[in-house]
């Protein structure tokens, strides 16, 4: 009698701890795609801030070249402009 009480009391405590294991695993499945759906768009996410970082260099890039050819274009005006000057003094003195 003994042995049958241990017996049942295993078998509720067993069955127990199955339906407890189920439980967790059913909530896990549950969360799942959640989890899944959240990393596929931290994944995307990164994507874009990398993307938007490589344009933000490219900008960066591209106004500091414009910035050159700005100043070689105002040198350009200003050597036009001497020059200009030298034609209209040499033009005046003939």
């Amino acid at each position: 009698m003994f042995a049958y009480t241990e017996l049942t009391a295993r078998l509720v405590s067993l069955e127990t701890s199955r339906e407890l294991f189920q439980a967790d695993l059913l909530k896990k499945s549950e969360q799942l795609p959640v989890d899944q759906e959240q990393l596929m768009l931290l994944e995307d996410l990164y994507k874009s801030v990398e993307k938007i970082e490589v344009r933000i260099e490219d900008m960066m890039h591209n106004k500091v070249n414009i910035e050159y050819v700005q100043k070689q274009m105002d040198k350009a005006l200003t050597d036009i402009e001497v020059l200009k000057d030298k034609v209209r003094a040499n033009g005046s003195k003939h």
